[in-house]
């Protein structure tokens, strides 16, 4: 079903990243005690007395001309117009400002119901103060204290009051998780506004404008449900100053986590570099599926073996990658882009394949006929059957006489014979070595 949607508005540092934290849950929104931490939407699901809703947390309203700021209150307007109840909030301590009469008087025209927040009330005097704030025109102001939890219960009693009632049909398939993952500045976010063909998150040519891990909704041409994560770009570690960017960094980590598949964008201007190679080392060893991207492909002059050469580094590069298919894009032209939401699905649908044990061990005793198992100081390993135990990833047990006689590379001919067999494109295989007892 459609669940309702409320935005989360008003000026920079009034606590609206706090507020989301404490309606959803968990700490999703980077909090700093300075303006503009939050700049696009970032949505997650709360409920409320077993109602459940999307909140978006949007960065603060600024109304200065300055080219970020303008592109922060543009996702805030994009996030008002989705929102079925807007919550606005503002802050006791600074009293009424000439920024919260300009976003009220702005919300006046949106027409959408508004419910007001007056955070940072944590004491009784503070709470009082909130009576001035009916100058704004929004109906009660609701003091609150989103560290706190003060007040929070009335006032999402009165959201919950104002939302539609929930409408339309569910998912019918399971949605697919896709991060992009990369070192600042490849077009992480070009990418997912092309992919969606509209502004969802801001782009900058400034290193470090993406800071949270922003995820998007969205239903490909086939009907599949995704969610898309844009992550903050991964810097080498002596890189990483200010404690806001070890957020964005840890947020980018967990965006690999809770991902089915990472796409490794990579920048066609700039070539491979070395961090390129230690940020896919994380999705690797999360066991994620894995697409490599090579954005900004219009941007190089292409000769005729500029692809095959590209391809030929990328593979010496990146050796532990071999199943990782590659796509040469644009987000500036949308070059192929039309291609990714298939290409994830069919790595998601490999990542949950099953074979049979009769047909992997068929395969597995062919490998052996073709080269047989090795020694090691006279003891000949026996392997005696597999089976497979689980999937995403596709996970295999080989039963064999002893594990230590098992050498990584005759491991690695195995996986290789299964890939040739089955299919498995953009997913690691794990293969678990026991003793048969």
């Amino acid at each position: 079903m459609e669940i309702p949607v409320v935005a989360i508005v008003g000026r920079p540092n009034v606590g609206k990243s706090t507020l989301f934290n404490r309606m959803v849950g968990e700490r999703l929104s980077i909090v700093e005690d300075y303006e503009g931490v939050t700049r696009d939407r970032i949505y997650a699901t709360a409920s409320w007395l077993g109602r459940e809703f999307r909140l978006i947390d949007t960065g603060g309203i600024d109304m200065s001309d300055e080219p970020l700021m303008q592109q922060i209150k543009y996702q805030a307007e994009i996030a008002m117009e989705e929102a079925d109840v807007i919550l606005f909030v503002v802050g006791s301590r600074e009293g009424v400002t000439d920024a919260d009469e300009a976003i009220a008087h702005y919300l006046h025209r949106s027409e959408k119901p508004v419910v007001l927040a007056v955070n940072k009330a944590d004491n009784p005097e503070q709470r009082a103060t909130a009576y001035e704030f009916y100058s704004l025109g929004h109906g009660d102001p609701y003091p609150i204290s989103s560290t706190h939890g003060t007040g929070t219960g009335d006032l999402l009693d009165r959201l919950l009051a104002l939302l539609p009632e929930e409408a339309g049909e569910t998912d019918t398939q399971e949605r697919i998780k896709f991060s992009f993952i990369g070192r600042p500045n490849v077009g992480k976010s070009s990418l997912v506004n092309a992919v969606l063909q509209e502004e969802r998150v801001i782009v900058s040519n400034i290193e470090g404008t993406t800071r949270e891990a922003v995820d998007t909704d969205f239903v490909s041409q086939t009907g599949r449900p995704f969610t898309m994560i844009d992550t903050a770009g991964i810097r080498k570690r002596g890189k990483v100053y200010e404690n806001t960017e070890k957020y964005s960094v840890m947020r980018a980590l967990s965006a690999i986590d809770r991902s089915d598949i990472v796409c490794l964008v990579l920048d066609a201007e700039t070539g491979i570099r070395e961090q390129d190679k230690k940020v896919a080392g994380y999705a690797f060893e999360a066991n994620k599926g894995i697409v490599i991207l090579v954005n900004k492909w219009d941007a190089v002059d292409k000769s005729d073996k500029l692809f095959e050469t590209f391809t030929d580094d990328i593979r010496r590069e990146f050796q532990y990658l071999p199943f990782a298919p590659i796509l040469f894009v644009s987000a500036k032209t949308g070059q192929r882009l039309a291609k990714l939401p298939e290409l994830i699905e069919e790595i998601y649908e490999n990542r949950h394949r099953r074979i049979q044990s009769s047909l992997l061990n068929d395969v597995l005793m062919d490998a052996i006929a073709m080269n047989p198992t090795p020694t090691d100081k006279g003891r000949r390993l026996k392997i005696f059957y597999m089976t497979q135990v689980a999937v995403n990833p596709p996970t295999f047990v080989i039963f064999v006489n002893d594990p230590e006689l098992m050498h990584f590379s005759y491991e690695r001919f195995i996986e290789n014979k299964m890939r040739e067999a089955f299919y498995f494109d953009g997913t690691p295989l794990k293969l678990i070595v026991r003793e048969r007892t």
